[in-house]
């Protein structure tokens, strides 16, 4: 890092050097720890074995203190010329810096202020950084370097750490709880032969060994319903998708999602089942049904109203828009109603993309508290069941709050013959300029003309939720390793 001289590197590796010729292994191969850190904290008066990388340091003479931590918790070190030998304390004040990986043993206690405290009895050295931490151990100000050096922001940015550790419990969370109400968990291609399951822009590669244009997949979608198709009445997927789009503090190309399916339930099972879902993540994983975002308060934990999308978008354009299948035509409405001017729409090539630019900001963005939105266009999503009364619209919610989309889910199409019409007119709309349509997944038609029962299925970003739940302004803020250019 460039705030760090190349003379501190050097010192320190010159103390690697002095180490070795001492008989010293400055990089230890392992050490026998009694308990962790925070397990220390509560055996007062015991003698422990404990290990972390140290993050403070003061020494005073022949006393000092030193604070030693690992991902989970800190403790103080006291460290005094009466328990140490001359040569032990030399060692200890002159080849042992902060950063430094280190050993300790020594009893539990607790200071006049109530510190708990290791009386160090001896400490080992077990890895010697030839870098130290950032300058007064104030964090990381630089994002560009807080991404690329995670391990430094966690070291030295405890919100951050809460943030990682509360991502790894909600992904055990969901996992056993999906677990634990009968979906079985399984895995599916990431390289595939069509793009399908969604509506986005692929990143594409080509398969050497079989001559194939191959694309990472864009969701799980029509590999798990292949699942349900073959008898397994409830699956999930936790993994990643890839999105060739464009960048934004609220879109990366590389996102982290679970998808499930479940036979014989329809988009209504789904509400219940989310909603009992993150009642109970909430609580386990956070401690509360309570969110702080964007300067509001949500609160998760109460009923959560519904909005009829098109009921919605009907009131605001003045006209059943559902009958309007010219993009152009849709526009001057647009236009005369003073929602838009023609150029902020020009990128709206289809009127499902003009539908879906109208909702996220006319609709979307004025929602705060947990909001239910449903009956949605029939043009907006190819995969979803069209409603048993007016098959221009299909049986899809989502769950909206602080104008954030956190859940998609909908009744399943399992219509072969009207599967294939959706997907072929997806076909028309890619000839005229949208280029985030779905291909003709011929191997998923099969299937579906091979028989699936009723299905209904939900897709959940775990990084949008977390970016929601911590309030942070920048999605990379809760993914450990962003791509950085």
């Amino acid at each position: 890092m460039e705030e760090f001289s190349t003379n501190e590197v050097d010192i320190r590796r010159q103390k690697i050097d002095e180490l070795k010729k001492m008989g010293e292994i400055p990089f230890k191969e392992k050490f026998e720890r009694t308990c962790t850190i925070g397990e220390a904290r509560e055996k007062l008066g015991q003698h422990v074995k404990i290990a972390g990388r140290i993050v403070f340091r003061r020494i005073m003479g022949k006393f000092g203190f030193c604070q030693i931590r690992d991902v989970n918790d800190k403790i103080q070190v006291s460290v005094g010329r009466n328990e140490f030998s001359e040569e032990d304390y030399n060692f200890y004040k002159k080849m042992i810096d902060i950063a430094d990986f280190v050993g300790v043993e020594g009893e539990v206690y607790e200071t006049q202020t109530g510190e708990v405290t290791v009386k160090a009895e001896k400490i080992t050295l077990l890895s010697k950084a030839m870098r130290p931490l950032p300058e007064k151990f104030h964090g990381i100000a630089d994002t560009e370097i807080k991404y690329r050096q995670r391990y430094l922001d966690l070291i030295t940015n405890e919100e951050s750490r809460k943030i990682f550790l509360t991502r790894s419990k909600v992904v055990s969370f969901v996992r056993r709880f999906l677990e634990d109400n009968g979906f079985i968990e399984v895995e599916t291609p990431i390289l595939q032969t069509s793009v399908s399951g969604a509506s986005a822009k692929p990143f594409f590669t080509h398969h050497n060994a079989l001559d194939l244009q191959c694309n990472l997949r864009i969701a799980t979608e029509c590999y798990l319903k292949q699942c349900i198709g073959a008898g397994i009445d409830r699956v999930f997927e936790l993994g990643k998708d890839f999105r060739n789009e464009g960048m934004d503090p609220s879109h990366l190309q590389e996102f982290t999602q679970v998808e499930w399916y479940a036979a014989y339930w329809n988009f209504e099972d789904n509400i219940k089942f989310f909603k009992q879902l993150t009642t109970k993540l909430f609580e386990e994983c956070l401690g509360t049904t309570k969110v702080n975002y964007q300067g509001q308060e949500i609160d998760f934990g109460g009923e959560w109203p519904r909005i009829d999308y098109v009921a919605t978008m009907r009131e605001l354009l003045g006209c059943d828009f559902l009958g309007i299948d010219d993009v152009d035509a849709l526009k001057k409405i647009v236009v005369e109603k003073g929602m838009f001017g023609y150029a902020e729409l020009e990128e709206c090539k289809t009127v499902r993309t003009l539908i879906d630019y109208i909702y996220k900001r006319k609709i979307r963005a004025e929602i705060v508290n947990p909001t239910i939105l449903y009956n949605y266009p029939a043009s907006l999503i190819p995969l979803a069941r069209r409603n048993d009364k007016d098959e221009r619209i299909i049986d899809v919610f989502q769950v909206v709050a602080g104008g954030a989309e956190l859940v998609k889910a909908y009744s399943e199409l399992v219509d072969p013959i009207t599967q294939r019409r959706t997907l072929e007119l997806q076909l028309e709309e890619k000839a005229a300029g949208d280029d985030e349509t779905m291909d003709v997944d011929e191997d998923f038609l099969l299937a579906m003309e091979h028989g699936m029962p009723p299905i209904s299925g939900l897709g959940f970003g775990i990084d949008r939720f977390l970016q929601f739940v911590f309030d942070c302004p920048n999605i990379r803020d809760v993914v450990l390793f962003p791509l950085m250019k």
